[in-house]
């Protein structure tokens, strides 16, 4: 296979700037591809606070970017951070992007985030056309990149450098689609010939989403389950009539883990290491767990865990419902995680009211995350939704078994026990309800307290290959096709 030139073009991207699962594969896909020989770089704007807490050193260029933007034009330096063989390529522009939050104040968003993100796809396509070499491929992510297969075909098709470059974009989840007054039409200089129903025009509105969805030469998400999920009412988010038309493009390839970064035989902030054929630390990292919550220790009850955003689409509403009676059964539970502030207060009360049994931490700390993944028993995902999901990968990982709804990347990444016993992972349920989920944890209890069958679920749990491997090679496929 001849060495490709890949250009990532994403809002954020790990380790230097993160709020979820998009910057883990903006940062760690690129890595994995890098190692198969292909040259890839990685542009995202330059959140100077964001950056600066990475610890991550990053160099200026002699370079910079000229932008049009809402009647202003706009120089952008550019900076670089060469990690593992990747050249990540930061666009400055400190009144957009050296703010406290990447998308918004916490539990909001601010309201020029069309106008921050149409600048940084357009800086983002100006800084590919200064790389040594044509570009092959480029990679976006989400809304805040969806204008950039239409701005290519429509107002950078005279850059030599990426004239020929075929574009692929990945919705990492629907719901979020970047939805905008169609005022911003004129005064951001939009391809105004593309405004109408079968682009990026929706009720009236600009819908960066779609015009990715319509616009790019393949769409993948980040599941094969969730591929055809989005193509159904019940998933589609008012877009799967227009995803239904563009289906012919459109796949499924399931996220990787840095299973350098996540690795129980290494990891530093937990109380003992461990690996596949050496378990013996798992026990001592649930001691620190309970010591570290205020748990009871030597008590025979499973320790359920979960790490998550407190919305609906991770079904804390059926968590808050299961809770009373598995503190009534005995079973204990350490939760991290923030977002609605009535299931904060809900979760703060049932732990002051029990807390030798159960424990939230308010917020996120990944010193505390990586002590509950290792020192979990259970770990808990009842999402509603989930276009993939890292935390089961990184509970695996540390053989905290996961129990989870069978939807998106879930269903992609956990063998269930019902399913395939001698292969199972974890423990899915079907349905979104109280009943199912508890049902479900009461079937995992019941082989935890069998241990030579849950030793042989834990085995398997972190023996499988949750690398970027297998994904990287087919993102490869993909890419040599569109190229063909």
């Amino acid at each position: 296979m001849a060495r490709m030139n890949i250009v990532f073009i994403a809002s954020e991207a790990a380790p230097l700037a993160k709020t979820g699962g998009l910057a883990d594969v903006a940062g760690a896909l690129p890595m994995a591809l890098s190692r198969l020989g292909h040259k890839v770089s990685v542009i995202l704007p330059y959140y100077r606070k964001q950056v600066g807490a990475s610890g991550v050193r990053v160099h200026p260029l002699d370079e910079s970017v000229t932008i049009w933007v809402d009647g202003v034009n706009r120089i952008a330096p550019l900076h670089i951070v060469s990690l593992d063989g990747v050249d990540f390529i930061l666009v400055e522009q400190d009144d957009m992007f050296d703010r406290d939050g990447i998308y918004g104040p916490a539990g909001g968003a601010w309201e020029d985030n069309f106008p921050r993100f149409l600048f940084f796809s357009r800086a983002a396509l100006e800084a590919s056309c200064l790389l040594d070499k044509p570009v092959d491929i480029i990679h976006c992510h989400d809304w805040q990149t969806g204008f950039i297969p239409l701005l290519l075909k429509t107002q950078y098709q005279h850059q030599p450098r990426i004239a020929s470059a075929k574009t692929v974009f990945t919705i990492h989840n629907l719901a979020y689609q970047g939805c905008f007054p169609s005022y911003w039409l004129h005064r951001l200089g939009l391809p105004a010939d593309y405004y109408h129903t079968g682009c990026y025009e929706f009720y009236s509105q600009i819908n960066c989403m779609k015009a990715g969805i319509v616009e790019a030469d393949h769409i993948t998400t980040v599941s094969k389950t969730y591929a055809e999920e989005i193509l159904t009412p019940e998933y589609g988010c008012n877009l799967q009539g227009i995803l239904g038309e563009h289906a012919g493009k459109l796949s499924g390839i399931v996220n990787g883990l840095d299973i350098e970064n996540w690795d129980p035989a290494t990891d530093s902030a937990i109380a003992a290491n461990f690996t596949a054929g050496k378990m013996q630390g798992k026990a001592a990292c649930r001691a620190s767990l309970q010591e570290a919550a205020g748990l009871a220790t030597g008590t025979d009850a499973p320790l359920l865990t979960m790490i998550s955003r407190l919305a609906e689409q991770k079904g804390v509403d059926l968590l808050l419902d299961c809770i009373p009676q598995w503190l009534q059964d005995g079973y204990q539970l350490a939760i991290l995680g923030s977002g609605d502030p009535a299931w904060e207060a809900m979760l703060h009360r049932l732990a002051a009211e029990r807390p030798e049994q159960m424990y939230f931490f308010s917020g996120f700390d990944e010193t505390l995350a990586r002590k509950i993944y290792a020192g979990g028993d259970i770990f808990l995902m009842p999402s509603r939704f989930e276009p993939c999901g890292l935390g089961q990968l990184m509970a695996m990982r540390y053989g905290n078994i996961p129990v989870v709804r069978a939807t998106g990347g879930l269903k992609d990444t956990v063998t269930d026990y019902a399913q395939d016993k001698p292969n199972a992972t974890g423990f899915a349920f079907e349905e979104a309800n109280p009943a199912a989920f508890r049902a479900a944890v009461s079937a995992a209890v019941e082989v935890w307290r069998k241990p030579a069958s849950w030793k042989r679920i834990v085995s398997n749990a972190v023996r499988r290959d949750s690398s970027w491997d297998a994904s990287a090679s087919t993102y490869l496929e993909l890419y040599t096709s569109l190229k063909d």
